[in-house]
């Protein structure tokens, strides 16, 4: 039977194909491995030069801003979803796997998932809510026998 297992959060991503040989234990072989730069570091160190950024002086020294982004956060945030989403569905179309497990960060699960094609969705066996990124290849093992 073949299965994928899909590790994300907003800054990395990394897709498995679980192999199972009749005489082996079961192994994962990496598909995709990526780190999403723009998920990392602080946003003021991404907009630099930004206009507003320093006070005017004088009498206006707290006046700042000339229509700033303030939610430029989020919309980071919902791009970054957004590819992660196209990443799974691309994976999973090619690899056509017979299910496949996802393990994503609480807070970015719900959105991923609303994202996913109706296919893709269909073959989903487990979705679980949780950040697993930093778990080696044997962790995920024992982790999805638990699930």
């Amino acid at each position: 039977m073949s299965e994928v297992l899909i590790v994300t959060d907003l800054g990395h991503f990394k897709a498995y194909r679980l192999v199972e040989n009749p005489m082996e234990s079961p192994k994962l072989e990496l598909i995709k491995e990526q780190d999403n730069i723009e998920a990392h570091g602080r946003l003021g160190e991404k907009l630099s030069d930004e206009a507003g950024r320093f006070g005017m002086g004088g009498e206006r020294s707290s006046l700042k801003g000339y229509g700033e982004q303030h939610n430029i956060e989020s919309e980071i945030e919902r791009k970054i979803i957004k590819n992660i989403s196209n990443e799974i569905n691309q994976i999973i179309k090619s690899e056509n796997p017979q299910r496949w497990h996802l393990f994503a960060a609480k807070r970015i699960n719900n959105n991923i998932i609303t994202l996913l094609n109706k296919e893709v969705l269909k073959k989903l066996k487990k979705n679980v809510k949780s950040d697993l990124t930093k778990l080696s290849k044997k962790e995920l093992l024992e982790y999805l026998k638990q699930t």
